[in-house]
């Protein structure tokens, strides 16, 4: 029989403070420190605390995700070299990328949706997990907030489970989306700190331009993947102002603009999976959005194997994935995730998506790039490539690469050969490259003379 005042009892016994927490951590521990807006602050405060004192506790590793903070890890600031904490992460943000600058971030290449299988297969638990949630309710359930991803999978591969209670976390319904007081070894908490926002940067007329080439090959009851950016931004206004009605959302990442959609009447979710809902694995942006979804019925946090699920997505009519791209090469490479060896974010979803989107009825995957970058010496490169630069991590096999956007137009690569290929994205290369291009496809053997006149 449930029973309330037992629930309060095992909260107060199970609460302690962040010292005590960090007490439990011993050499050699392997410790992840929670997903996005649901990572550590308490514990990972705490444990930077004992580092600068404790020079016996060393071999730890500490595992993030997608960290959405302003700031780097007290445990990082406190570590005195590698041998006493080393850092890992399977998705990149700006913190990970100074650690990795300073030598002390590894990447865990993996896909998104593969997380919770993976942490699950020996020897790739964790001894300790810390997560941030949303106070307990009346039935002991700890909600994950705008983050489910793979926590779950996360929660049920640790030794030792800590939550970290925080007061302004918004309550997000959906499948898996919390933790019971049962599962849970110890409570934290806190001053409950304002969530990290995003803000994504103002459209520039290229942005624009992009968003209205995919805007025009996007009709009424499509569902709708964005990613993080200027671009998907962009789009979402262009949706607003449209005719195009009866939207649909299912986004590994929901972003400012599923809620523009939904005040502006477009997003109804008339699909056939997951009627009604805006389905969704984590959100990043404003403290509107935060606000948007807190215990809002029609948003829906899901885990991150049923989300980012290949087959999920391709049983859903008129699906529509939009993905920022660093580069593209003449054979349609795609590289998301890293400038050269430099890994700026991470594989994350992107690849289930393009793969699903196609599987879909009347799908379509949309790659978007400018056609050039301006590098900090002054030096305009073009992000059109006759092969990715050295280095280079392909996120998206040519073989999988729908439709490629650059300022310059849209063009459908799918299905092409390999000198259709190079025409196309020639195409929609800057001009000033596109004579550049022209003669390394030659050289690469992917070129027919034929075609030669139509881009000069």
């Amino acid at each position: 029989m449930y029973d309330i005042s037992q629930v309060q009892s095992e909260y107060k016994t199970k609460l302690i403070d962040a010292d005590f927490a960090a007490s439990l951590v011993k050499s050699n521990y392997r410790l992840h420190f929670g997903v996005g807006t649901g990572s550590s602050i308490y514990m990972d405060r705490a444990l930077g605390k004992r580092l600068k004192t404790d020079t016996l506790l060393r071999g730890l590793e500490i595992q993030t995700e997608v960290a959405v903070r302003n700031d780097l890890l007290e445990t990082f600031k406190a570590t005195r070299d590698v041998d006493t904490v080393r850092f890992y992460s399977s998705h990149y943000t700006g913190m990970d990328r100074m650690m990795a600058d300073a030598g002390n971030c590894w990447y865990v290449p993996i896909l998104f949706n593969e997380e919770p299988l993976y942490w699950g297969q020996e020897g790739n638990g964790f001894d300790i997990c810390c997560i941030q949630v949303a106070p307990m309710d009346r039935y002991g359930n700890f909600n994950f907030g705008p983050t489910n991803a793979d926590l779950l999978g996360i929660i049920k591969n640790s030794k030792i489970v800590i939550v970290e209670v925080n007061e302004k976390m918004p309550i997000a319904l959906g499948y898996e989306s919390h933790i019971n007081i049962s599962d849970v070894n110890y409570i934290i908490e806190g001053e409950s700190p304002e969530l990290a926002e995003f803000k994504a940067a103002p459209a520039s007329p290229e942005d624009r331009r992009i968003a209205e080439s995919i805007v025009d090959r996007i009709r009424n009851e499509s569902t709708l993947q964005l990613g993080i950016g200027a671009v998907p931004n962009a789009i979402g206004g262009l949706l607003a102002e449209s005719d195009i009605r009866d939207l649909g959302g299912h986004s590994e990442v929901i972003v400012d603009s599923f809620m523009n959609l939904y005040y502006a009447g477009k997003l109804t979710n008339n699909k056939k999976v997951d009627k009604g809902l805006t389905v969704y694995t984590a959100a990043v942006g404003s403290k509107a959005l935060y606000d948007f979804i807190d215990d809002n019925p029609i948003c829906c946090a899901a885990p991150v194997d049923y989300v980012n699920s290949v087959h999920t997505i391709s049983q859903i009519d008129n699906f529509i994935s939009i993905n920022s791209c660093v580069g593209v090469d003449l054979y349609g490479q795609v590289c998301s995730e890293s400038a050269g060896f430099r890994q700026l974010t991470g594989t994350g979803g992107q690849l289930d998506f393009v793969l699903g989107a196609f599987l879909s009825k009347n799908g379509k995957s949309f790659m978007c790039t400018h056609s050039t970058r301006t590098k900090s010496n002054g030096e305009v490169i073009s992000l059109i490539h006759p092969t990715l630069p050295r280095g280079s991590i392909i996120t998206t096999p040519r073989t999988a690469t729908h439709y490629v956007v650059t300022e310059y137009g849209a063009v459908n690569l799918k299905g092409k050969s390999t000198w259709q290929r190079a025409e196309s994205l020639i195409s929609v290369a800057h001009p000033d490259f596109r004579e550049e291009l022209i003669q390394e496809a030659e050289k690469m053997g992917i070129w027919r003379n034929t075609s030669k006149i139509e881009y000069i």
